[in-house]
């Protein structure tokens, strides 16, 4: 018998789903196919929300786990081979899907774990504007005591296709000046705020100031450390060889009109990603899986 219960909501001008189950509660948009919040039951969320959040058609909203695709962040950031896939004339921040409505595929209980399916048929069409490739885009999202996040491409076209992604989730934590990310310890980075310098990381990563870098060959588990919570966040990765972590500290936040002037305290992005040197190349009928698990335990 299911033991999950599935609630259609609207935020603002979005519809949504609230999906409950004995270990959690989640709530995800049809727009972007995007998870606005996550938490385990009787304790803190694990995806922020943030409390300023606009919910507009056609924008991101600034919450949980929004899909950057078939590019991340600046399009002429990324190589030459992400960049001409593209023939439009302006190239939007993350890609292209984020705010187009996905469709729901299904909400099913497979043993002690809810199965939320999306697709998004304008990319399966060759419909995305601007960006004529027929890639069959799906995401699935596991709902239980860990919450797994699965987007799967799959070229259907007769030509190559190059892309960059990422999962750009954003954690909730108590305070991140108090907060630290492991995992990171002798990665080489991309400093994106000091003219972006490659450089070493030494020791975990502690937050003192606005942060905007990119990770490169990451291992499969980074953590984020939260001892006023008294837990870790772990993230478990597959299908990803970089990672971007970014907070936007005080003067960045205050231009931001969905965050509150404080509300940087409250969040941390670990961006499960494919940029700089780890894009996609996809040949024709080839797939490929990028996966996160997130998962919580005392410390």
């Amino acid at each position: 018998m299911a033991n999950f219960q599935v609630e259609t909501e609207t935020h603002g001008e979005l519809a949504c789903w609230r999906v409950s189950c004995p270990q959690a509660e989640l709530l995800i948009a049809q727009q972007g196919a995007q998870i606005l919040s996550y938490q385990r039951i009787g304790q803190p969320p694990l995806l922020w929300l943030s409390e300023q959040a606009l919910f507009r058609q056609g924008k991101s909203v600034r919450a949980g786990v929004p899909v950057c695709w078939p590019w991340f962040g600046n399009l002429q950031r990324n190589p030459q081979s992400v960049q001409k896939m593209y023939n439009g004339t302006e190239a939007p921040a993350h890609g292209l899907v984020r705010g187009r409505d996905w469709q729901l595929l299904g909400i099913e209980q497979v043993g002690e774990t809810v199965q939320i399916q999306f697709s998004l048929p304008e990319a399966a069409n060759g419909e995305l504007p601007g960006w004529p490739h027929k890639v069959e885009l799906k995401l699935l999202i596991e709902v239980a005591a860990q919450l797994s996040v699965t987007l799967t491409s799959h070229n259907l076209g007769d030509d190559r296709v190059t892309i960059s992604q990422a999962l750009h989730s954003y954690f909730a934590v108590s305070d991140v000046r108090q907060a630290q990310v492991e995992g990171v310890a002798g990665l080489s980075y991309i400093e994106t705020l000091a003219d972006w310098e490659q450089r070493t990381q030494q020791g975990a990563l502690a937050f003192s100031g606005e942060t905007d870098r990119i990770y490169l060959d990451t291992p499969e588990q980074l953590s984020i450390v939260d001892p006023h919570w008294q837990r870790r966040i772990t993230l478990t990765s597959s299908g990803s060889r970089s990672a971007v972590i970014w907070n936007p500290w005080t003067e960045r936040a205050r231009e931001l009109p969905d965050m509150a002037d404080d509300g940087w305290q409250r969040m941390l992005c670990i961006e499960t990603a494919n940029v700089w040197d780890d894009v996609v190349e996809l040949k024709p009928g080839e797939r490929h899986v990028l996966s996160l698990q997130i998962g919580s335990e005392a410390l």
